[in-house]
């Protein structure tokens, strides 16, 4: 799982990676343990059951050999995949203290001056993002809510229409925010990881030889001797990984040292013994691997652990949900997707809402559950989303070890290169259940590249269309210093994305009005290609003329661009700024099809109705609707 994440309550800005107080770094271990191992915490509810079940099938036994070869994958992919590369590596390469994969592709551009290879790598991690963030929700609490039919098989009929009904009640939730239900995130966790290591301890005790697949050569004796069956088998051996991209994109909520703790002290040994211990009970009943997580626990126990592995499993999908909103914030501040609309539900950094993501992500989850309606169906379309985004993550993480750390080309291919190839076998294996479920994913991810590439695309198209017909502004302003039309009071905002030519807005205020302000201001906002921007970089003064000035402000892309209070600070700048006495005046663009746009017609419409799906710039920069003008014009595109 890629997830972007939200902030939980510990979240504090000492969370870059610096040294952080007992108490804080206390806290924000917790907290990562809650938020960023939610999900990879919850793969042994179906992870080494599906591998046994590619391996030999639901109805076989499997012997000492395939049960040892199984649990040697796991352990190495564990130790390969999540601590060696995103713990040890990924880790370091943090953009401004943010991680992520738009963090990562954004600091690699910038290292490498602009490059459409590492964008399009951008928007396919995203895009793919997209598919992991719906079937995370479906498969985990589905495989939850599962162990309900091993306490009486007269719930079967109940387990999708109870799931269901969860995730309705968890989405319906998100509009109120997550920062108090947040700060339970990290104890419900940990008590889960105790609860696995619980569960396993015994198991390993009465059959202690499957400590022996901490030896590799068990992994490789057993991809060897199986040929395809282990090819298809490490495809499933994959789910043990899913959720390691989440140690790298909460980065900038928790830091370096928080993460890492949580992981090697906590997550990593509770999930390896908790794996050992239903390999062993595989190996001492073959009919376990029905369901081999719950049956590691006594008849008693079944149902607490449900309702604690449902809990988990909520938290889990909370993580990707919030994750699906910070990621369609960074998309369009980096000008991936149209203006969405955003609420901010606390003061906590990252904890935001966002309406149309929440209802489309529902849609998408409840669709799942009803179409593939168990968990081992739905675990054939996970690991295409995420092998595809830890591919992607390795080929710009090269460019950022070789260009920003300023290793040798060598150097940064010794150390990435064999990583990379584990990405693609992985995703190799993880290809071969395209037709069994694999595709939803691919789907998905292509539709959302579409989106991504034709807003892109029509964005550019319409700014050289509206360049070439755009008036000089120094030229304009000389014009009116000259031959002034009459006055009014007061300040007058017009938004521009390009500061060299005269505001759509204003030329027609000109034109219709006939009349100027006392004083003019041409304001332009900018995107840069880091996290967040310093206050004392985020606005930048110049005069023009006695009645005109230009303001640049400059928001990070994990920002949410406040105009308002960005302006005031303008004010130490020495502008004088009254909100009250301050009228914004925005463009409103009307777009119709052109004969020739530079995108086929059927491009051109999908790009139309993108633009009328934007939120309104008044709400999205967060300007007081009662001080805004809008000026219509309509444009062909």
């Amino acid at each position: 799982m890629t997830s972007e994440t939200s902030a939980t309550a510990a979240a504090t800005p000492a969370a870059n990676g610096a040294m952080h107080p007992p108490a804080s770094f206390a806290a924000l271990t917790l907290g990562a343990i809650g938020v960023v191992y939610g999900d990879i915490g919850t793969s042994p509810l179906y992870a080494l059951r599906e591998s046994v079940v590619a391996a030999v099938g639901a109805n076989n036994p499997a012997n000492e050999a395939i049960v040892l070869g199984i649990l040697s994958l796991i352990i190495w992919a564990l130790i390969l995949v999540v601590t060696v590369k995103y713990v040890v590596i990924l880790l370091r390469a943090d953009n401004n203290g943010e991680g992520g994969t738009l963090a990562l592709m954004a600091l690699a551009n910038r290292a490498v001056g602009g490059s459409s290879v590492l964008l399009l790598l951008g928007i396919i991690s995203g895009a793919l993002f997209y598919g992991d963030a719906m079937i995370t929700p479906a498969l985990s609490v589905l495989s939850a809510i599962e162990g309900l039919k091993l306490a009486t098989p007269a719930f079967e009929p109940y387990v999708v229409p109870l799931t269901a009904l969860i995730l309705v009640a968890l989405f319906a939730a998100q509009s109120r925010g997550t920062a108090k239900v947040a700060a339970f995130f990290g104890p419900i966790t940990l008590i889960w990881f105790i609860a696995l290591v619980v569960g396993g301890v015994p198991q390993i005790a009465q059959n202690p030889t499957v400590l022996l697949a901490f030896n590799p050569l068990h992994g490789v004796s057993f991809l060897l001797t199986h040929g395809m069956i282990g090819f298809v088998t490490l495809g499933a051996v994959f789910l043990v990984v899913t959720g390691a991209e989440a140690l790298y994109a909460d980065l900038g909520h928790f830091g370096k040292r928080p993460i890492r703790a949580a992981w090697l002290c906590v997550a990593l040994p509770a999930l390896t013994i908790n794996y050992l211990g239903q390999g062993a009970l595989v190996l001492a009943d073959h009919k376990a691997i029905e369901n081999p997580f719950f049956l590691l626990y006594p008849d008693w126990a079944l149902l607490p652990m449900i309702a604690l592995a449902t809990a988990a499993t909520v938290i889990a999908s909370q993580a990707v949900i919030t994750g699906a909103y910070s990621i369609t914030q960074q998309a369009i501040q980096l000008g991936l997707f149209p203006r969405l609309e955003i609420r901010h539900t606390s003061e906590l950094i990252g904890q935001i809402y966002m309406p149309k993501v929440n209802t489309l992500l529902l849609i998408g989850v409840l669709l799942l559950v009803g179409l593939f309606r168990s968990s081992s169906a739905l675990a054939s379309a996970y690991g295409i989303a995420v092998t595809g985004t830890m591919v992607v993550t390795a080929m710009m993480a090269f460019v950022v070890i070789w260009k920003v750390w300023r290793w040798s080309m060598v150097a940064a291919a010794a150390i990435i290169a064999p990583l990379l190839a584990l990405d693609l076998t992985f995703l190799s294996a993880n290809l071969l259940k395209v037709f069994e479920g694999g595709w939803m994913p691919l789907a998905l991810g292509s539709v959302v590249m579409l989106l991504m590439y034709t807003w892109r695309r029509g964005s550019r198209l319409l700014f050289e269309k509206s360049r070439k017909l755009e008036f000089p502004l120094a030229d304009l302003v000389a014009m009116l210093e000259k031959r002034p039309p009459q006055r009014v009071p007061g300040t007058a905002v017009f938004l521009t994305s390009d500061p060299a030519s005269a505001p759509t807005a204003l030329m027609h205020s000109l034109k219709h009005y006939k009349v100027l302000h006392e004083k003019n201001v041409i304001l332009t906002i900018e995107v840069a290609p880091t996290p967040r921007i310093d206050e004392s970089e985020r606005v930048r003064l110049e005069e023009i003329s006695a009645t005109f000035s230009k303001i640049t402000l400059r928001f990070g892309f994990m920002e949410s661009p406040n105009v308002p209070k960005a302006l005031a600070i303008a004010r130490k700048l020495g502008w004088q700024f009254d909100i009250m006495a301050t009228s914004f005046f925005l463009s409103r663009r009307a777009l119709k099809p052109a004969t020739h746009s530079g995108m086929p017609r059927w491009q051109d419409h999908l790009f139309i109705w993108l633009s009328r799906s934007a939120n309104d710039a008044t709400d999205y920069f967060q300007i007081p609707t009662g001080r805004v003008v809008e000026v219509g014009t309509q444009v062909t595109i």
